[in-house]
């Protein structure tokens, strides 16, 4: 059954027609009176009677029909994801410094550590963490742990050289199952028992997200509530643009953004103590002003930072006294401070 709207019809009824001796009778209700006989088919064309909902609106209600409940991670009382538009950023160097500065702060905060990235985790290598996860008698399963924060990644799943060659729909499986049931995600997964994580009781959560605006990052906030997100850029404006478009996409799906780290922000000459901005002056902050979101801090392009991360111990413990532990502490200082504004 085709469809036109009722001018269409008419002027192809006119020109059908023209040759007819009967007349044809147009009426502007839902039938015709007279139909040619040349007309081999039915039309029947839809009057309405006001404005027709826009494409965006019936997508959406389309797409609400088959979204998941949010449902909270059991002993985790506040999720917080640290995300950035692309790569290179230092965005998981920044998420296991911000969970060590949490409990570096507040001693008596228990945090744990979530590796979305699941393509390339890097969580196994910042934490110095290698290894199967252990199951309990209950079938449950134990995140490993290191500098007292227990973390979960894929990377503990599978082979260290191993590539994970998924499609969309197995991402996000395999997301859910980090986040609540892991094992049996892959074959080239070593863990085979099936099992929920045992996160205990933990005040906060940070999940390292992937770069980019994809299906982890969908995934993530349609099944679990977040309490705010932590986006990380560098002063480059080809990473703010990223940086914007994390920070927008968060924004559509409801999740608070807490503000933005400014990584890389200086670099200063070990031997003369001169500042350059390798990246950028403030560009993070700009771009702070136009989203209408504050700076949590500033993170320095040291030397220190990269080679301890290299090693699997992050500055915030490793050199507690420094100016680079002490710029991650007040990060984490002003993310517990968003949470509580927007909790009050």
């Amino acid at each position: 059954m085709a469809h036109c709207s009722y001018s269409k019809f008419s002027h192809l009824l006119k020109l059908t027609t023209a040759n007819l001796n009967k007349p044809t009778v147009l009426r502007t209700g839902r039938d015709i009176q007279y139909a040619p006989q040349r007309c081999k088919y039915f039309i029947r064309f839809h009057k309405t009677s006001g404005p027709e909902r826009s494409l965006q609106e019936r997508q959406k209600q389309h797409m609400a029909r088959g979204l998941p409940k949010q449902k909270p991670i059991a002993g985790v009382k506040q999720v917080i994801v640290v995300a950035s538009g692309k790569g290179g950023v230092g965005k998981s160097t920044t998420a296991v410094n911000l969970a060590l500065g949490l409990t570096a702060n507040d001693p008596s905060k228990t945090v744990g550590i979530l590796d979305a990235d699941v393509y390339g985790p890097s969580i196994p290598k910042l934490m110095s963490l290698k290894g199967n996860p252990e199951l309990t008698d209950n079938n449950l399963m134990r995140p490993l742990m290191n500098f007292g924060i227990p973390c979960m990644s894929m990377g503990f799943l599978v082979e260290d050289v191993a590539p994970i060659v998924w499609r969309g729909l197995m991402v996000m499986s395999a997301i859910e199952k980090l986040l609540r049931q892991v094992g049996e995600t892959d074959r080239s997964c070593t863990l085979t028992s099936k099992g929920k994580v045992d996160w205990g009781l933990l005040d906060y959560l940070v999940i390292d997200m992937p770069p980019g605006t994809g299906d982890v990052q969908l995934s993530i906030t349609q099944n679990v509530p977040i309490a705010g997100a932590v986006i990380v850029s560098t002063p480059q404006d080809i990473a703010l643009l990223d940086a914007r478009r994390g920070a927008e996409m968060f924004r559509k799906v409801n999740v608070p953004v807490l503000g933005i780290v400014q990584n890389m922000s200086v670099f200063q000459c070990p031997k003369c103590n001169h500042q350059t901005h390798i990246f950028g002056a403030d560009g993070a902050r700009a771009l702070a002003d136009t989203l209408g979101v504050q700076v949590l801090g500033d993170i320095p392009l040291h030397l220190s930072i990269r080679e301890m991360s290299d090693r699997g111990q992050p500055v915030v413990v490793s050199s507690p006294d420094s100016p680079e532990a002490e710029a991650y502490r007040k990060v984490a200082t002003a993310v517990v401070q968003r949470l509580e504004e927007l909790s009050g």
